[in-house]
Formats: structure tokens, C-alpha cells, sequence
């Protein structure tokens, strides 16, 4: 009987043991899951923003009524537009790949989502801080116009394919000119981490932002950043005079919304990366000698920090994201043999000397 009630104790221990260690997992994979849930509703919400401050700098700039009527001011009428196509009706080509027209804007969406992982909020305010994020960003986003090209294929329709090999080519065009300015900021930085980058640049508050060392890679990013998003001027790829609407043509419900929300979400990480590589990041506009006495601001742990340092990253990324907005409703579409020749001629050559001028100014300084 002792022998056996022995036996039965050290059934019950291991059993306890293993439920711990069983919760210990559960418990870690909760922990793990929370912040990538939270990036997720942030990055929502902010999408949300973006399209109703869309409509309504336009409605100003047109001079007319913008959103109204769904929630104050408006400002659920993106949630109800997205309720709208999330119940209509999704429609395939009958003559088109399925499987093609179907995997498209998930890829488009995915890559882009991906590419916040490298984007720090703050000091530490990071998922992933990796010594190469800013060049994997540059990777991930290149995976983007493979999905567009698959869903113009997948539609076999003339305009959505045309519309398709357009978004390639823009892609191709522009890729390079920004790849090349952002190997101009590592060599300034001495990394590729997004992290230390902003750190660089915190030194001398606003007189250090890569902005001022960096004046020509900051209008060529710019001007990049806007054709990788296909924002006007340089929305070929879904032209409604031309292609209907691009690779867009046969698209309904759902799918059409995700090409839609895949838009917005890489306008606002290529504000966010301009925020990061050429504005200072997190920091404040003030030299660190006189922040650091007062409240240690740039790297202040708790919630007051983290608070304060998001608050700043995004109020510099929604400024880009007015500026980008109003270029919309300001300039002309052109065409698509001048936004070639605009990539290749001008802004290529122009980023080459930008990164020559920068390696020879760093082994000068050695």
C-alpha cells in the first residue's frame, strides 16, 4: 500500500509539472502574440485616418462637403465602406486563373504588413530590430508588385494584364533610385539598423536630421516613395483613362477592398520610413543636451516614454501623409513613357552621384 500511494504522488508530480510547463508555453505564446496584435490594430486605426483625412483635405481643396454622416464628422465611413465590400458578392473571371486571381492582393497585402516589423515607434519601441531592417524592408516591398502582376495575369483581361506590367515596371524603375538613397543613410549611420539610424541623428536634434546631410536623397525618397505607391502623379499602373481600372478591372468585395487597404498601408510605411531614415525618428526637434537634463525624453522607459516618443513619430509621418495628399489634388497624371524616362534618366543617375558623393565624403572624414 505505501509502495503503491508512492507511486500514485509521483504520477500526480510529474502531471503538475508537465501542466506547468504546458502554461509556461501558453503563457509565452500569449505574450508573443500581443504585441503583434497590437501592431495590427494600430497600423488599422491608422489606415482609417489616412483615408478620412484623405477626403477631407480633398473636399477642402475641391471646395466641397466631404464624409458626414456616418459617426462624427465622418470618421466611420471608411469602416462602413470596408463593412460594404466585406458582404458583396465576390466575382471570378470565368476565363482567368483562379488560383492567380485569388493569391494576388493577398500577396500584396501580406508583403507590405510584413515591412512594419522593422518600423521602431520609439526607443526599443521595435518588433523585430534587426541589423539589416531597413534593407529588408527594401526586400519585402519588391514582393508587392509580384502580386499585382498575378492578379492582371490571373484576370485574363487586356487592360488588368497592361495594368499589371505597368505596376512592374514602375516597381523596377523606382526600386533602385531608392535602394540607392538608402545605402546613402547606412553609410552616414554605420548601419542598417532602423534603430541606429535614429540614434545618428539624435545627437543635434533638428540641425542633425539626415535631412540637412542628405537634401537630394530626401526629394529623390520622396519622389520614389510616391511612384512605389503608385500615388499621383504616378498612378499608371490603375490609369481610369487608359485601363479602366488596372489590375483592379475584374476585382470585387473583398479582394477589391484588400488592393484598396493594400494601398494605404504602404503610403503610410513609406511615410513612416521617411520619418525614420531623414527626420529623426522618435526625436524631438531640440538638441539632446538640453532634453536629456530635463526629462530624458529619447529614451525614457515606461509608459510617459513610449507614449511621448509614438506621439512624435507619427505627428512627423501624418505631416508627410498631408503633404502627400495634397500632391494628389494638385498635380497632373503623366504619362507613362515621361514616368520612365523620369526614373531612368533623371533620378537614377541623380541617386548613383548622391551615393558616390556620400562613400567619398565618408573616406575623406576616416
Amino acid at each position: 500500500m505505501i509502495i503503491d500511494t508512492l507511486d500514485t504522488l509521483e504520477v500526480q508530480d510529474i502531471d503538475y509539472f508537465s501542466r506547468l510547463e504546458v502554461l509556461k508555453e501558453v503563457y509565452g505564446i500569449i505574450w508573443l502574440l500581443i504585441p503583434i496584435l497590437t501592431l495590427v490594430l494600430g497600423i488599422t486605426i491608422g489606415v482609417l485616418v489616412i483615408v478620412w483625412l484623405e477626403r477631407e483635405i480633398s473636399a477642402g481643396i475641391q471646395q466641397r462637403i466631404g464624409p458626414e454622416y456616418a459617426g462624427p464628422l465622418g470618421v466611420l465611413q471608411a469602416l462602413a465602406d470596408g463593412t460594404k465590400l466585406l458582404f458583396k458578392e465576390n466575382i471570378f473571371p470565368s476565363r482567368g486563373d483562379t488560383r492567380l486571381f485569388s493569391i494576388g492582393p493577398s500577396i500584396a497585402v501580406i508583403s507590405i504588413l510584413v515591412s512594419y516589423l522593422v518600423v521602431p515607434l520609439g526607443y526599443h519601441l521595435v518588433l523585430a530590430d534587426l541589423n539589416i531592417g531597413i534593407f529588408l524592408w527594401i526586400a519585402i516591398s519588391s514582393i508587392a508588385p509580384i502580386g499585382l502582376l498575378m492578379s492582371g495575369y490571373g484576370s485574363n483581361n487586356k487592360y488588368s494584364f497592361l495594368g499589371g506590367l505597368r505596376a512592374a515596371a514602375q516597381s523596377i524603375s523606382y526600386e533602385i533610385p531608392l535602394t540607392l538613397c538608402v545605402l546613402s543613410i547606412s553609410l552616414l549611420s554605420n548601419s542598417s539598423s532602423t534603430i541606429d539610424i535614429v540614434e545618428a541623428q539624435s545627437k543635434y536634434g533638428f540641425g542633425g536630421w539626415n535631412l540637412w546631410r542628405q537634401p537630394i536623397g530626401f526629394i529623390i525618397f520622396i519622389i520614389s516613395s510616391l511612384a512605389e505607391c503608385e500615388r499621383l502623379p504616378f498612378d499608371l499602373p490603375e490609369a481610369e483613362e487608359e485601363l479602366v481600372a488596372g489590375y483592379q478591372t475584374e476585382y470585387s468585395g473583398i479582394k477589391f477592398g484588400l488592393f484598396y487597404v493594400a494601398s494605404y498601408l504602404n503610403l503610410l510605411v513609406s511615410s513612416l520610413f521617411v520619418t525614420v531614415l531623414y527626420l529623426g525618428g522618435w526625436n524631438i526637434p531640440i538638441p539632446d543636451i538640453y532634453v536629456s537634463n530635463l526629462f530624458e525624453i529619447n529614451k525614457t522607459s515606461g509608459i510617459f516614454g513610449a507614449t511621448i516618443s509614438i506621439f512624435i513619430t507619427l505627428a512627423k509621418t501624418y505631416l508627410l501623409l498631408f503633404i502627400t495628399i495634397t500632391t494628389r489634388w494638385t498635380l497632373p497624371r503623366i504619362r507613362m513613357d515621361q514616368l520612365l524616362n523620369l526614373g531612368w534618366k533623371f533620378i537614377l543617375p541623380i541617386s548613383l552621384g548622391n551615393l558616390l558623393l556620400t562613400t567619398s565624403s565618408q573616406l575623406f572624414s576616416l
